[in-house]
This record gives C-alpha cells, structure tokens and sequence, in this order.
C-alpha cells in the first residue's frame, strides 16, 4: 500500500496540469500513467494548439478574441448542448493559462499565415503536442511530482462518494494506492472497439465501429468510465458523440494524429459510395466544421465517403501525408474509385449547373454558392471542371468520445447530484459537460488546461480541509 496526497490518474495534458498544480499548492502528488513511457502523453501527444480567448493582441495571437466571440463559436458547433457556466469558466481560464504554461517549459510559435485562419484565435505549441507533454512530464519530475508508467487502474475503492484508494495492474503485479484526494484524467473510450459496438450498433448486419480509425492513443479504454458509471457517478452526453474527424481511409488503426486530416473538403464535394453529395461542404470555415465530418461519414454507407477537387484547389488546403486518386477526367476519376459511373457523373454535373461563382475567396466567406441542388454549398462552389481531378477516400476517424462523468465549477464528480469531496475529473472524460456533441479546433486543450488545473488545485484544497479537520 502507498499512501499519497494527491493521486492523479492519466498521462495526458489534463493529468499533468492536475498534478503540477496540485505539486504547486503544496501537495505530494503520485501520477500513473497506463502506457509505456515511450507512448506517454494519451492523446494530447498528436495535438497542435490550444484556443484562447483574448481581448487584445497577446505575443502569439493577433486580433482579438473576446469571450463572446469564443462563446458563439462553441454555441454554434455544439448546437447549444453545452452547460454555459462550465464553458465560460473554461473560455476565461484560457485568456490566463499560457504565462502558467510557459513557466512549466510549453513554448509557442510565431503566428502563421496560411489556410487555416487560426493565428487569431489559436495558440501554438513549438513542436506539438509531443513536446508540450515532454515540458509537463520534465517540470512535474523537477517539482517532486512521482511518476509511474505501465500502471493501468482497474477499479476505485469509494465509500459514499469519497475516493479511498486505486487499484491497479502493473507489471509488477496488483497493488492499492490510497490518497487523500484523487483527480481521474484517463480519457474516453475510443480505443473500446466493443464499447464503440454497442454504442453504434449495426447496419445491414454488420457493425458501424468496425470501419472507424482511431486518430489517438489505444491506451484509452474507458475502464475507469466505466467503473464510475456503474458505481453511481452522475454523466453527461451519450456514448456516440465524439470528436470525430473524417480522415484519410489509408490511416493507421491508431495513433495517426493530426496528419490524416483531410483538409480539401470545403474546396470541393463529398460523395458516399453511392455518389451521392451529402451534406453542405462549405458551410463554415474548416476549423468549425472539420470535426462534423467524421460523425457524417459515420453516417453514410460502409462509413466511407471521397473528397473530390479539381486542378484549382491544389495550393489552397494542408496537402494531405497520402496522395489522392489522380486522373485526367471524371470517367476515369469515378472508375478508380469504384463507384457507379453514372450516377458519378450526374452528382458532378448538377453541383457545376448549381455553382453560382463570385468572387472566390476561402479566407472569408464568400458568395460563390449553388442554387438548386440539394444539399446546397453555401461557400466556396466553384465547379468542378478542370483537370487533373483529384480524389480522397475518407473514414471516420475518432479521437475522443463524450460520455464522461457531469462535474460542477470545482472539477468534482458528482453521485446521486451530490458532489464527491475529493474525487475530481479533468480533460476528455468530463469534456461532454462542455461538448455536447461537435468540436472547434483547439478547444479540447482548453477544456484539458482549464480543468485540469482547477481539479488539481481543487484536490490540494481537499487534502489542505481534511488536514483540518483532522487536526480539530
């Protein structure tokens, strides 16, 4: 048995926010981490970017970004399943975090111009996701923060809504760990393929979660979730939603990161199998709509759908790791993708009658859009006629799922609508509190950082009380 203050369980950004500021308020701190240490970092290893709300320019950030601003954008990709209270404190948070972030060794980088538009409302890390993990997992060592690897949690011991020990499975056998406090940062359950059955189900007998990839980690399988689930703890959001990206067909089942996106689907159409256009390719700049797709091409047959551009959309998007299908007429283009040729060819030739061009600018809202097609393009319609053509097998690629434990302004997991006193959530696995369903680049990390840090200084303060108590 080891006894410890703080008990934080995850690898990822929000673990390791937990912990250094846990470390920071004075608690002893033990983090264990389910995988390796080569693969340590759960899915915050494969990110980019944190989005910040600011209400001047700020060093990396240009413009400004103010919280209404930031709260409209996630009011809209979430359709309004969103507990307000919870993402405002997240969206201010984010306007504080990065001089913190930086004291811990996260560097960021210059803006940049481009096509994806976000050096006004996004931060980013110098070298990625893979060395904003190494500077916390650095810091966290130098602070005194104890850190174990290949130390998978089976179960928590609980005793009316209080956390009393973990339980885990690491190679050197089964052991308990009390704690005074504990903070669960373990992610979702993407990497579940069973969980993702049942949740999804099946079509024309087979399972839909057999064609989805994983864009992150495989480590995150949801044992704890599902431990909580059962053991009371209240949750929010249902177990289809997800951050979930259509990606490059061609992917690795897991850990393809960032580089399997497929950015060239606003310059173009999207046709299923059947080659059919299903959805409305430009109606919000990429960084908004990006991670719709993937849940849209979950929905279509065999969960695959194409990407097609033209000549002049080359330059325009992020060249993707995968070159295309490429061919010199649309005849060719539909015969390589296997798809009816006909009907190929009728979607093609409706969109291009549909188009009406303007003036073509994808850094702004445009007004060339189609008129009489269904579904309609509201942006960016430019037809698709001159060659060579180009195509994108695309399947959904899931990097983290929604259902999560429902916390409050304090980070705690809640049993029965009463929150626990000293067992908190962080990152993905509470993330559903904020994300009701669709995505906005970056702000998963937000969330992570935002409580992350709450939850770790919230457990210290647990610890810092039953002190006290004690001491009555």
């Amino acid at each position: 048995m080891i006894a410890v203050d703080v008990l934080v369980i995850g690898g990822g950004n929000a673990a390791l926010c937990a912990a250094l500021t846990a470390r920071e308020a004075g608690a002893s701190v033990l983090l264990l981490e389910s995988s390796p240490r080569e693969w340590r970092g759960g899915n915050s290893q494969h990110t980019r970017n944190v989005r910040c709300m600011h209400e001047a320019p700020q060093n990396v950030l240009v413009d400004a970004y103010p919280e209404e601003e930031y709260w409209q954008d996630l009011l809209k990709v979430t359709g309004g399943i969103t507990n307000e209270t919870l993402a405002r404190l997240a969206i201010r948070e984010s306007s504080r975090f990065r001089d913190w972030m930086r004291r811990h060794g996260v560097h960021f980088q210059a803006p940049l111009s481009g096509t994806l538009h976000l050096a006004r409302t996004n931060a980013f890390f110098m070298g990625g996701g893979k060395a904003l993990v190494n500077a916390y997992f650095r810091s966290a060592a130098e602070l005194g923060v104890a850190i174990r690897y290949d130390s998978p949690v089976e179960w928590l011991e609980l005793r009316d809504g209080r956390f009393v020990a973990a339980h885990i499975a690491g190679k050197d056998g089964a052991e308990r760990i009390e704690a005074r406090a504990c903070v669960v940062a373990s992610g979702g359950f993407e990497s579940n393929r069973e969980w993702l059955r049942e949740a999804w189900g099946q079509v024309d007998g087979e399972w839909v979660a057999d064609n989805f990839l994983i864009r992150g980690t495989r480590f995150n399988t949801g044992v704890l979730l599902k431990f909580l689930i059962d053991a009371g703890a209240d949750t929010i959001s249902d177990p289809t939603q997800a951050h979930m990206v259509a990606i490059d067909a061609r992917a690795p089942l897991y850990d393809g990161g960032i580089c399997t996106r497929i950015d060239c689907v606003s310059l173009g159409v999207v046709v299923n199998r059947n080659a059919r256009r299903f959805d409305d390719e430009g109606e919000d700049f990429w960084p908004k709509r990006y991670a719709i797709w993937g849940r849209l091409v979950a929905q279509q047959p065999g969960q695959l759908a194409y990407s097609i551009i033209d000549a002049k959309a080359i330059g325009r998007f992020m060249p993707p790791v995968f070159p295309g299908v490429k061919t010199d007429s649309l005849p060719e283009l539909a015969r390589q993708l296997g798809l009816d040729e006909g009907a190929f060819l009728r979607t093609i030739e409706g969109y291009n009658a549909a188009c009406r061009v303007g003036t073509f600018d994808h850094a702004v809202l445009d007004d060339c859009h189609t008129v009489g097609v269904v579904p309609p393009k509201t942006h960016w319609a430019m037809p698709i006629d001159t060659p060579p053509f180009f195509a994108y097998a695309l399947r959904p690629g899931i990097t983290f799922t929604y259902l999560g434990m429902k916390v409050n302004e304090q980070a705690a997991v809640h049993f029965g609508g009463r929150p626990s006193p000293n067992l908190f959530a962080a990152g993905e696995i509470m993330a559903g509190n904020v994300l009701g369903k669709g995505y906005t680049a970056g702000v998963g990390m937000t969330i992570g950082t935002a409580f992350g840090r709450i939850a770790g200084a919230q457990a210290a303060a647990a610890v810092l009380r039953g002190e006290q108590r004690a001491a009555a």
